[in-house]
């Protein structure tokens, strides 16, 4: 059951948030650069029927992809433990589950953006966000924080 939240609340943990989206993109793109490096190390050995391998190269990419595999991997459980959900790693999109006249929806907040200013239906996406009105915060709610 997610945890829903009112706009001042999710504007709350922001600060964790960001930090934490931020190392959990970072650590994704930092992941994939390891892992294509292996990737192109094994083509290469095979290619080459058994081109002898720079071991040292070949750990320091593998320590590489694993430490930032870990560093991925917490980022995700802080955010999931807020109880926000991750949209997407390219752009660090994140949303935040409320109720807007009963319904879910979802606060809508990517890390270049200053402040959480957008919602949307949890059906429309990033596509279908709309700036949040007067209308909205007189009718969202969350839940007390327990």
């Amino acid at each position: 059951m997610p945890r829903y939240f009112t706009l001042e609340q999710a504007r709350a943990v922001l600060p964790v948030v960001e930090r934490s989206i931020r190392d959990a993109c970072q650590s994704r793109a930092k992941y994939d650069e390891a892992e294509s490096e292996l990737q192109s190390l094994t083509q290469r050995i095979m290619f080459a029927g058994g081109l002898m391998v720079d071991t040292a190269t070949a750990e320091q990419w593998k320590n590489q992809r694993d430490s930032n595999a870990r560093t991925l991997k917490s980022s995700m459980e802080k955010l999931e433990e807020i109880g926000c959900q991750v949209k997407d790693l390219e752009i660090g999109l994140v949303d935040f589950p409320t109720l807007f006249r009963g319904e879910e929806v979802l606060l809508c907040w990517r890390m270049d953006e200053d402040d959480i200013e957008h919602w949307h239906g949890i059906h429309e996406g990033f596509a279908g966000r709309k700036a949040i009105d007067r209308d909205f915060l007189d009718n969202h709610r969350g839940e007390p924080l327990s």
